[in-house]
């Protein structure tokens, strides 16, 4: 059912096709024949962190309150700021850029740069504005921080009531967040306990700015069931990385010239590298590479570089959209190749061209097909990525939820915080 959505494409990262560089196909069989037999428990007893992830595109028992959060943001403000680390920005930043239509405007906070925060703080309609802020365990220091300046600058610009300005999500448990969001008045919205932030796409977390902004978030929800029943495209991917790790395949450079896949670029980059960067150099680096943009930077050494990388590059079906490039009868003659054809046109060629001319240079290349990116496609390609990292951790040997040698670094900042 997947192939409905996107066409997925591995023959071009194996040696009979590129050389040496390439999957020994044999050892992808035999990858392949060892995660078969796993798959069942991994989809129909998964484990307690899986769970969730797992049971959320056929679940309609929340969508109800999704539904009245994001209708009455978007019928009552101007504005939505978002506030969260990692997946808890990622998740609603990956899905609303397939909006169609203006509207709200929507601002995602995921650093801590004062100078960042300063220009947005400066332009803020304050009295028009709703807050999302997100933060599963509650506790994360860089949220924690976002939101005290929020909060104050809200209280200062609007008086009495600011905290029916704010919406938090956290397990409501009694954790700092939780607790300041009470104190605040701030209606608090639940988390799942077991879902993972990175993970967390699926749920009120990537589905209130989604729905904010006028996106079928039940299509979404559809698009990610469709490949929960049909995972073999998921499966094999699995496989191939696997196979290319012991080709000495080191980067996994995620490859876009759509601009809308840039946040799934970014998403799935966190998903991999927190959830399968725990088994030294047994597991890929994730790059993500925006083109044409990277043409003109990356490319020189992508094609002359080392072939360590496997380039998975994502290609919309975009040929005769767009502007159209013309230009006045008098003009230079040598611009006549492109003289009627649309931007389109010029992107689905160089997509076209830019993964053809990797293969003969020898690297190992896979391709999404993608006809039209809409919520069903989006839903699609995140549970095909999502799926994907777990079934990689399953060959590893690695748990894909958790995180633990981030911690060290938080440590470290609360340490030189003085705490």
């Amino acid at each position: 059912m997947s192939k409905t959505f996107f066409e997925l494409n591995i023959d071009t990262a194996f040696e009979d096709k590129i050389g040496s560089h390439g999957a020994d196909r044999q050892r992808f069989t035999h990858w392949s024949q060892k995660l078969a037999p796993a798959l069942p428990r991994i989809l129909s007893k998964p484990q307690r962190e899986a769970a969730p992830l797992f049971a959320l595109p056929t679940r309609t028992d929340d969508l109800k309150e999704i539904e009245d959060v994001a209708h009455h943001i978007a019928e009552h403000y101007s504005t939505l700021v978002v506030a969260g680390m990692g997946g808890s920005s990622l998740s609603g930043e990956t899905l609303v850029v397939l909006r169609k239509s203006t509207g709200l405007t929507l601002h995602f906070i995921d650093n801590i740069d004062p100078h960042s925060m300063a220009a947005l703080t400066e332009q803020l309609p304050w009295k028009e504005t709703a807050f999302l802020i997100i933060s599963k365990s509650g506790n994360t220091v860089e949220t924690l921080a976002q939101m005290a300046i929020l909060l104050r600058l809200t209280k200062a610009h609007v008086g009495s009531g600011y905290g029916k300005q704010f919406w938090v999500i956290t397990i409501p448990n009694g954790n700092t967040m939780h607790t300041l969001a009470q104190k605040h008045g701030m209606r608090v919205l639940a988390h799942d306990v077991d879902l993972g932030g990175r993970f967390s796409v699926f749920s009120l977390v990537g589905l209130i700015p989604a729905a904010a902004v006028g996106l079928d978030i039940r299509a979404i929800r559809a698009g990610a069931h469709a490949v929960m029943l049909d995972h073999n495209n998921a499966a094999q991917s699995a496989a191939l990385h696997m196979a290319l790790i012991e080709k000495q395949i080191r980067v996994n450079v995620t490859m876009h010239y759509c601009d809308r896949l840039g946040g799934l670029a970014n998403w799935y980059r966190q998903c991999w590298a927190e959830s399968l960067g725990k088994r030294g150099d047994l597991v890929t680096t994730p790059v993500r590479s925006r083109c044409a943009t990277d043409q003109h930077s990356q490319l020189q050494l992508y094609l002359d570089g080392p072939k360590d990388k496997l380039f998975s590059v994502m290609m919309l079906e975009c040929a005769g959209q767009g502007e159209t490039i013309d230009y006045e009868p008098d003009t230079d003659p040598r611009l006549n190749f492109l003289n009627g054809k649309t931007l389109g046109d010029l992107m689905a060629a160089q997509q076209r061209a830019t993964m053809d001319t990797l293969v003969q240079r020898g690297a190992p290349v896979r391709s999404f097909i993608i006809r039209e990116l809409d919520e069903t496609c989006m839903g699609a390609m995140l549970m095909h990525c999502a799926l994907e990292v777990i079934f990689v951790a399953e060959l590893l040997g690695v748990n894909a939820f958790d995180q633990p040698a981030v911690e060290d670094g938080k440590i470290l900042a609360l340490k030189y915080l003085g705490v």
